[in-house]
């Protein structure tokens, strides 16, 4: 009994006495109310704590010689004016292609020869025909002189009174019939003669030249294919030998927006940058500009020339331009506006905006951008020279934050 007893004694859960158990609530609620009070001093801290911005200030565009101005930027390719795709006048069998991609050809130079088997064939027979019908033509010529002495003599004898009035008709007749057979067949003569003409042109024809020197940018036959100045037998028959440019005659092609065709004026100074040589500045101006739009584009097309070329150049090159303000070009870019990166403008819903800093903290305020130049941006209206701006801000600043310029 006593052994049970002592069993269900150490089952009993000892509790505290009630004063120490208040007492280890007040310090549970102690602790909590501490945590509260470091969160609510870290977020106030935190909120009140300036936000890092970049900040750059206005500056004004320094005035200087129109020619030193970009006023409108544009990009284009490069184009030969001169360039043209070779292809026969006659549908033959290509027998001899006799140029490579990049070589330099002159004008005449020989490119391709066709199969001319059948053609010198022809040729033959009607020179032959021609030959038969000289050959007849000088026949006729002696009988009708003969024809002619004959004729003579019967008129004397009928003079005489030896021969008869019949004689001399008919002798007259078969000389009136000499010269007729001569007249049809020096006709002949001539048919024969175009004829012999015209298979000699086509022999020419199988002989195909360069219509101006230039380079050979591409080969598009083989010998062995079929090649017809118009496209036929689907896609068994080209339709071009060769492609040759003028490297004399490349310029830029650009399609400028018709809202700045007005910056663009002929023989206005052009600065170009080809994609391939970013670093190299090559020195153009503007030949002409095409009197038309393209509706669906609203670009006017203008054509740059350059005024030095250089073998580095190539057809089809990426091109950046520059367009400057002389040449008689009137510029709506004032000489003495405010400037700033593009990095410091954001365009929030219709309006370009900038964010301000004065006093260390923000300020949004709309601008109007004029023009873009390279990496800076001139402003119309909005900025005074002088003023501070933040620069790669975030789109959800607020105005009124407070902020601190970041130091690098």
């Amino acid at each position: 009994m006593s052994h049970v007893k002592t069993s269900l004694d150490e089952l009993k859960i000892n509790r505290p006495p009630p004063s120490q158990e208040r007492s280890r609530g007040w310090i549970v609620w102690i602790l909590l109310l501490l945590a509260a009070i470091t969160a609510l001093a870290f977020f106030w801290q935190s909120r009140n704590r300036p936000l890092e911005v970049r900040v750059v200030t206005a500056r004004q565009m320094t005035s200087g010689p129109a020619a030193d101005r970009t006023i409108l930027n544009a990009s284009g390719y490069v184009t030969p004016r001169r360039e043209a795709t070779i292809s026969s006048k006659v549908t033959g069998k290509v027998l001899e292609v006799m140029v490579e991609e990049g070589m330099l050809v002159k004008e005449g130079q020989i490119v391709a020869r066709l199969d001319d088997t059948n053609i010198k064939a022809s040729l033959a027979l009607a020179e032959a025909q021609l030959k038969a019908t000289q050959a007849a033509l000088a026949e006729t010529r002696v009988r009708i002189n003969q024809a002619g002495r004959d004729l003579q003599r019967i008129r004397n004898l009928l003079s005489a009174g030896i021969a008869t009035t019949a004689d001399s008709e008919k002798a007259e007749a078969e000389e009136q019939a000499l010269r007729a057979r001569l007249a049809q067949q020096e006709s002949q003569v001539t048919v024969e003669e175009q004829q012999t003409a015209l298979w000699r042109q086509q022999m020419d024809d199988t002989i195909i030249r360069a219509p101006f020197a230039g380079i050979v940018t591409s080969k598009n036959a083989q010998p062995g294919e079929m090649i017809s100045p118009v496209s036929a037998g689907g896609g068994f028959t080209r339709t071009g030998i060769c492609t040759i440019v003028d490297m004399d005659s490349l310029e830029i092609e650009i399609d400028v927006n018709e809202s700045y065709i007005n910056r663009v004026t002929p023989g206005q100074p052009v600065e170009a940058m080809l994609d391939a040589y970013a670093q190299w500045k090559i020195p153009c101006k503007v030949i002409a500009i095409i009197p038309t739009a393209d509706r669906q584009k609203s670009t006017v097309r203008v054509r740059v020339g350059f005024d030095k070329l250089d073998p580095r150049i190539l057809p089809q090159m990426s091109v950046k331009v520059g367009f400057h303000g002389a040449g008689g070009a009137k510029s709506s870019i004032p000489s003495g506006g405010v400037i700033v990166p593009k990095g410091a403008i954001q365009r929030q819903g219709s309006r370009d905006v900038v964010m301000v800093v004065a006093n260390g903290r923000t300020e949004r305020r709309a601008v109007t951008v004029a023009e873009v130049i390279g990496e800076d941006a001139l402003l119309a209206s909005g900025l005074v020279v002088g003023e501070c701006v933040a620069l790669d801000w975030p789109q959800e600043l607020a105005d009124g934050t407070k902020v601190r310029e970041k130091r690098n």
